[in-house]
């Protein structure tokens, strides 16, 4: 079978194409992939079986992460929770991928890495050559039900009080995606990411994601008085509404801002007749968000992470995480940009 590969920012068909498949989710879309590109330098490229003259019928989006630091590899894709192969069926996958490693095996990197939901995990924890590297917790929030049925399923001391409280705190609500809106996020996104002691990621690729993504990205934001105290940015696509980062000033924590946040999104997203919520991915072991979205009334799944070849060997230390943990919370802000500004490009 002859595979083709493609640049999906310049192929006139990749748009229609992911409109018409069930599995293509916002991270394949271009405006995800353009942000990846211009914030990153990753070069996004897709195997398919469908020539120049066809229309596409499947494909494997990947992009090419190259680092002296971390070395050469294919994801799909670089910072995104879930990226499917966008496949009809069985026979595509089992078709289409054997095809994909081959040609990775000719050339020099170090692994490629699929993110998958359910909906090809079965088949792929089936194949010898890919091991599963990780797992996590995959939140929906179905949106069929009318919004009293939507508040009652919340937990009620952990949000429905909390949604109360802060209503009687007054505080305000607003959105947007002006400069001021997206700075305003990333003073919080610092706090949350030094208290969890990591770096945050640039201010340059939240800006790359709003100007990709136009009015389909939302950065809303909480206020006490004149403060900002949590946000959370949004991502729209086809009928779906995706929650993809958070953030909050811990001192504020008790006045149930964030239920808050995520009830008015819950509002706004059915009065744009969407179908649901993707609340995104979570750590196994992270039983404290794990709890807050399910308490929200959310289905779980598992999403699985794989990389081919199964038995790549990627240098690790036990000892190192947790250094550089103890080493960020210690960061002045100012100096915690300066090293997410230089790492993430590597990390993909």
């Amino acid at each position: 079978m002859a595979i083709y590969l493609i640049d999906p920012l310049r192929d006139p068909r990749w748009d229609g194409f992911l409109q018409s498949h069930s599995y293509a989710s916002v991270f394949h879309t271009k405006a995800w992939l353009q942000a990846l590109r211009t914030t990153y330098r990753y070069d996004p490229v897709a195997f398919t079986d469908a020539p120049p003259d066809a229309a596409l019928a499947n494909a494997i989006v990947f992009c090419r992460v190259k680092s002296f630091l971390t070395g050469s590899r294919l994801i799909s894709l670089p910072f995104a929770d879930h990226c499917d192969p966008l496949v009809s069926n069985r026979f595509d996958l089992n078709n289409l991928l054997p095809q994909v490693e081959q040609i990775f095996a000719s050339q020099s990197s170090q692994y490629l890495e699929l993110r998958c939901t359910g909906a090809t995990s079965v088949e792929l924890d089936q194949r010898k050559t890919l091991s599963r590297e990780a797992a996590f917790a995959h939140h929906i929030l179905d949106l069929s039900p009318d919004l009293e049925t939507l508040f009652r399923s919340f937990h009620k001391s952990c949000v429905q009080r909390k949604i109360r409280r802060a209503e009687r705190e007054g505080l305000v609500y607003e959105w947007g995606n002006s400069d001021h809106f997206v700075r305003q996020f990333y003073r919080l996104q610092v706090l949350t990411r030094r208290r969890h002691g990591l770096p945050p990621q640039p201010l340059t690729w939240f800006f790359n994601l709003r100007d990709s993504f136009g009015e389909a990205l939302k950065v809303r934001i909480v206020f006490k008085s004149s403060q900002s105290i949590a946000g959370i940015v949004t991502l729209q696509y086809k009928q779906a509404m995706v929650y993809k980062y958070g953030a909050s000033d811990a001192q504020f924590h008790n006045l149930g801002a964030m239920p808050l946040l995520f009830w008015r999104t819950i509002r706004e997203a059915k009065e744009l007749a969407l179908s649901e919520i993707d609340l995104g991915r979570s750590d196994l072991g992270e039983e404290g968000l794990i709890a807050f979205k399910n308490h929200l009334g959310t289905r779980s799944s598992l999403l699985s992470y794989y990389r081919y070849p199964a038995d790549v060997s990627i240098a690790s230390s036990k000892q190192g995480p947790s250094l550089a943990r103890r080493f960020c919370t210690h960061l002045p802000p100012s100096l915690l940009r300066v090293v997410g500004s230089a790492i993430y490009r590597h990390i993909g």
